[in-house]
């Protein structure tokens, strides 16, 4: 065991239903410190680019991160890799809760998932002990029916990651959820785990692992919440949660309404965090050791769906669920937004994929015919609901929709991929980049498609919060592309690439330095690290994805925004007439890749790069 991890994996053979345990190779976990950055290594030795990823030669890479599980802020994130049914390349995603903490208490760091299973089965994991065990009576359940039949089964405290009926009917954009509502969303995860007919992994025990100063780290981790205490960030997250940005992006013109074809929202009131607590919230939930209660707990009051319960929505699903479809009804978001968890589905490409359809029929390229006889219409909540049950089920329409938008329009034709918002084949999250150009150069960087989370500019751009984790994340002005600022997307890719890998939450980046974490790092992993070589390593696991993207058949062309961000100026809010054309785009990638040092031709690490970083 080193200090900090458990010291072993688990690999799990499910075609020759197999249990093996290993050592992770010390000299990675320096490299690439843990959680998404060994994940991904195993991933680039292992699974082939051009592998199947719904084929058993791919594999589903759990792993938590050195941080996992301590005292510090919010240490509660374990990332999940493999290649993704939904992009066709690296596929990443990410949770809270307490199951990475549970599987590091079982005592592993990670597992790779390997082969697929003849029937259905889930793994159970008891302080060290493993087992493959039937899991065909679970099959079809959702996922709070299969948390609660393996609880009651348990004759232990458990904690549990499962699919629900979207991963077991291979929706490319199922999710793997734990403690029934966190989601490891985006990119599939849950399509490869159901590929695998693998159910769920059950985790119990109380193994411990050995900090290298355990005084020193509980003084800085105590210093960390402390800061944290005085942040109105904190304060706002408390309050209202994910969802007190909306009103900011709503006044900034750039909230994604009726399938991005407006920016403002007229109902934004209906939807925002002020409504989100007057109507359905009941308590804040936090994640393992987090000191911020951002998630919702809520509960429909009245109406038709009223009793229903659980968490959300968040920010990203009330707007895609919400305005993007054009509903104002926050009881139907809050329903839909339940389903998607209970179904084990990504709230924000289902919302996105669902208005992509809606505005298909609009048009005319979806007809009565293809739909059973539905009319598909903006701002019809029971519509958003159906279609929501129906993709997780793969019946009729639903069955085109959980291919997701990109192979969705490409089926459909006559030009209905000018109305996919998804870059790379993932679906675009809750910011229009035309009333923040920085946002759009992220969008097309980040290695797992278009995604928020992987630079978070938005806080600089539509939030005005500066992430303290890089020295300057300061967007001037956010209508402006402006080249140099290019770097901040470059160091904010870095950086929070390397809080995937030691298993911090990405919002503490907003409110604490580089330092504080290495700092952690250090008293915890007995090392001497410094924060340029932090820093390092989060470029390192950089560059190591974006050279698997690029064996998978990416490059420079590819970095690109739907047609509409391009071509259709908004009609409405301060963003007003904007777009971000191609000329802007391709000079803002220049800069890009010029900060990155890669090849300007190809958009893909230079040979002096990769030999830079040891990856060569």
């Amino acid at each position: 065991m080193s200090f900090g991890f458990m010291g072993k994996i688990m690999r799990v053979d499910l075609s020759k239903g197999t249990i093996a345990v290993e050592e992770v190779p010390k000299q990675w976990m320096r490299l690439y410190l843990g959680g998404a950055g060994i994940a991904s290594k195993y991933l680039f030795d292992e699974v082939p680019p051009d592998a199947d990823p719904l084929g058993p030669d791919n594999k589903l890479i759990f792993m938590t991160g050195p941080l996992t599980g301590t005292a510090s802020a919010s240490a509660s994130r374990y990332s999940v890799v493999a290649k993704s049914p939904l992009t066709g390349i690296w596929g990443h995603g990410n949770s809270g809760g307490s199951f990475g903490p549970a599987l590091k208490r079982a005592g592993y760091d990670g597992i790779i998932i390997e082969g697929r299973s003849d029937r259905p089965v889930y793994l159970n994991i008891s302080s060290g002990i493993a087992e493959l065990r039937p899991a065909d009576d679970q099959w079809g359940k959702t996922v709070p029916e299969t948390e609660d039949y393996l609880k009651q089964k348990a004759s232990s405290k458990i904690t549990i990651a499962s699919i629900g009926p979207g991963g077991e009917n291979l929706v490319r954009y199922a999710a793997i959820m734990n403690n029934k509502d966190r989601a490891v969303g985006r990119t599939g995860m849950g399509a490869v785990m159901g590929s695998k007919k693998l159910k769920a992994i059950v985790c119990s025990g109380k193994d411990k692992f050995e900090l290298a100063d355990p005084h020193n780290f509980k003084t800085i981790a105590k210093r960390q919440i402390d800061l944290l205490d005085e942040s109105m960030l904190k304060v706002g997250f408390e309050a209202f949660g994910t969802n007190m940005v909306s009103d900011m992006v709503n006044a900034r013109g750039g909230y994604p309404t009726l399938n991005w074809q407006k920016g403002v929202f007229e109902d934004i009131e209906e939807v925002n965090g002020m409504a989100l607590n007057e109507k359905v919230l009941e308590r804040g939930v936090s994640c393992f050791a987090c000191p911020i209660a951002c998630g919702r707990g809520t509960k429909i009051k009245d109406g038709k769906w009223a009793g229903h319960e659980g968490e959300g929505p968040e920010y990203e699903s009330a707007n895609m669920l919400g305005a993007s479809c054009g509903i104002s009804d926050l009881n139907a978001i809050t329903m839909a937004n339940y389903l998607c968890n209970e179904y084990g589905i990504d709230t924000i490409s289902a919302g996105s994929t669902i208005a992509f359809a809606l505005e298909c029929y609009d048009k005319g390229i979806l007809t009565k015919e293809m739909t059973e006889g539905l009319e598909l219409k903006f701002g019809d909540p029971d519509i958003v609901i159906y279609l929501v049950k129906k993709i997780a089920a793969r019946e009729g329409i639903g069955d085109l929709l959980a291919e997701g938008s990109r192979i969705a329009a490409q089926k459909l034709g006559k030009g209905a991929e000018h109305f996919a918002m998804n870059v790379k084949g993932m679906e675009l999250p809750a910011y229009d980049p035309r009333a923040a150009k920085i946002c759009g150069l992220a969008y097309v960087t980040a290695n797992r498609g278009g995604d928020h989370i992987t630079a978070f500019i938005e806080g600089p751009t539509f939030v005005d919060s500066p992430f303290l984790v890089v020295d300057d994340s300061k967007i001037n002005d956010p209508f402006v592309a402006d080249p140099k600022e290019t770097k901040v997307v470059v160091d904010l890719e870095n950086a929070l690439t390397a809080f995937d890998a030691i298993g911090a939450c990405k919002f503490m980046g907003m409110l604490l330095p580089a330092s504080e974490y290495v700092e952690l790092i250090n008293y915890a992993l007995g090392w001497d690290m410094d924060v340029s070589e932090f820093r390092k390593a989060g470029e390192r696991i950089y560059n190591l994805v974006r050279l698997y993207n690029q064996k998978a058949g990416m490059d420079r062309s590819h970095d690109i925004l739907p047609p509409r961000l391009m071509k259709d100026p908004l009609p409405d809010g301060p963003a007003e007439g904007m777009v971000i054309d191609e000329e802007t785009l391709e000079m803002m990638k220049d800069a890009y890749y010029e900060f990155r040092n890669w090849d300007m031709a190809t958009g893909n690490p230079s040979k002096q790069k990769l030999e830079e970083l040891g990856l060569q």
